[in-house]
């Protein structure tokens, strides 16, 4: 089967040649019908998440066919999988644990250790190639009418922007909800987000180009903070101070702006997802003094993934676009990406 594949971190990927894997017991072969592009990719590509201060959190892939996100048909069975049958189409849930540890116990398998996890296109070969093997039914769920292409980004993106939602404290009809980032992740979460909660949250970003996009998909305001100031004062003017704060993007000038749209507003949540890098500074007594909650989150459970899968496969999730490119331009999609010039939600196919 044909794959394409990080050979040295930091250098273009490269065309291979790789035997089909054979589905044996639990385990089901799926041919990847499209593959969302994640920017998570980029960091794996790259071999290192940027920790600020010339710190540098090492991720080498070598011989890795990325690709978490997903989306295929079932090619072949294990001798006792069961519940799946030939032919049928799955969003491909990827953060597969050890099913040893006690995160993998507790229902936590997105939390498996890194040298313990199986994750697909992380540390096991994904949908950058032909075929994908999945260990288990359990890691397949139908996307109901939704778009081939879409599909697959409600694996990470999708799945990522639903469970840090559900961390945000958000109640119906609050005007005071701002997401940090129009890329792919953002654009998912302001569609979960009304469909959750029947609010358009706020929508902040750099770009022009991504904040019409935003727009065009129901934020109820976008506002462009390259003038951080002005950008900070819109927002207070809208909102009297944010309640909920989710930062898609994960960089310091990001997470010192976000953090300061709350105000002295008391109780507000905010929930930190992206992964651009660097590092910054907390005045202490402010957390203690607006009782203000600081969390992390990443990916989703299996749980979450069904919840989510629900929504999406009973229409209750409008479909966001997504611009379908062959696997054959991977290394200028990363490219694009990894410069912010991709916009929007990206996807790959395979011949």
């Amino acid at each position: 089967m044909k794959a394409f594949q990080i050979k040295k971190n930091g250098e273009p990927l490269e065309q291979v040649e790789l035997e089909k894997p054979t589905a044996v017991g639990n385990e089901i072969l799926v041919k990847t019908i499209a593959c969302g592009v994640c920017h998570s990719d980029v960091h794996i590509h790259d071999g290192y998440f940027d920790l600020g201060g010339g710190a540098q959190l090492p991720t080498p892939a070598a011989d890795l066919s990325m690709g978490h996100e997903i989306y295929g048909e079932v090619v072949a069975i294990g001798d006792t999988a069961s519940d799946v049958s030939i032919g049928e189409k799955f969003v491909v849930y990827p953060w597969i644990g050890c099913g040893e540890c006690e995160d993998c116990l507790s229902g936590n398998e997105h939390y498996c250790g890194p040298t313990t996890n199986k994750n697909l296109g992380i540390t096991e070969n994904g949908g950058y190639g032909e075929f994908v093997l999945v260990p288990d039914k359990k890691y397949l769920f139908s996307a109901g009418d939704t778009p081939d292409e879409l599909a697959g980004s409600y694996a990470c993106r999708g799945l990522t922007a639903y469970s840090a939602i559900q961390k945000a404290n958000i109640k119906e009809g609050q005007n005071s909800v701002v997401i940090v980032g129009a890329g792919g992740m953002g654009l998912l979460a302001v569609k979960i987000i009304q469909a959750v909660y029947s609010i358009n949250p706020i929508v902040v970003d750099i770009d022009d180009a991504k904040l019409e996009i935003a727009k065009s998909l129901g934020a109820s305001h976008v506002v462009n903070s390259s003038s951080p100031e002005e950008a900070m004062m819109k927002i207070f003017e809208i909102t009297g101070g944010a309640t909920s704060v989710i930062d898609f993007v994960g960089a310091a000038p990001a997470f010192e702006f976000a953090y300061n749209l709350f105000g002295l507003r008391r109780g507000g949540t905010y929930v930190l997802v992206g992964l651009l890098g660097g590092q910054t500074t907390i005045q202490l007594p402010m957390v203690t003094l607006t009782a203000r909650s600081i969390l992390g989150s990443y990916v989703g459970s299996l749980s979450e993934m069904g919840e989510l899968m629900e929504l999406v496969s009973s229409g209750k999730i409008d479909p966001t676009p997504v611009e379908v490119r062959n696997i054959s331009e991977s290394n200028e999609v990363l490219e694009g990406m990894r410069c912010g010039k991709v916009n929007g939600i990206v996807c790959f196919t395979h011949d």
